[in-house]
């Protein structure tokens, strides 16, 4: 049974930090592509920031580039999202996703809000 679960989100205030991680179990994960979504209420989920099964490709939103990193731990089964400069409109569900050819899973997301 694959489980993605996801960790870290929480208040915090505008220009703060928040770390997201995601641990993977159930599937092999060094195998998979990792993404992080986020969705507000009443908008469709964005894709935030995605990574490669090795790690050593990463794409980011336009919105968050240069604020947020993507990592992974292949050894640990985990996924992380660094969130730097936080902004209110970054508030949302993050989401953690694992895709590769015929698969696509997802976790139950965590939520995030940035609000002084």
């Amino acid at each position: 049974q694959v489980q993605l679960v996801e960790s870290g989100g929480g208040l915090v205030e505008p220009g703060g930090s928040l770390r997201l991680s995601c641990a993977a179990s159930g599937l092999s994960f060094s195998s998979y592509y990792m993404n992080w979504y986020r969705q507000v209420p009443g908008s469709e989920r964005e894709l935030v920031a995605g990574i490669t099964s090795t790690g050593g490709g990463t794409n980011y939103a336009r919105s968050v580039k240069g604020r947020f990193t993507i990592s992974r731990d292949n050894a640990k089964n985990t996924m992380y999202l660094q969130m730097n400069s936080l902004k209110p409109e970054d508030t949302a569900v993050y989401y953690c996703n694992a895709r590769r050819s015929g698969y696509d899973y997802w976790g139950q997301g965590t939520q995030v809000t940035v609000s002084s």
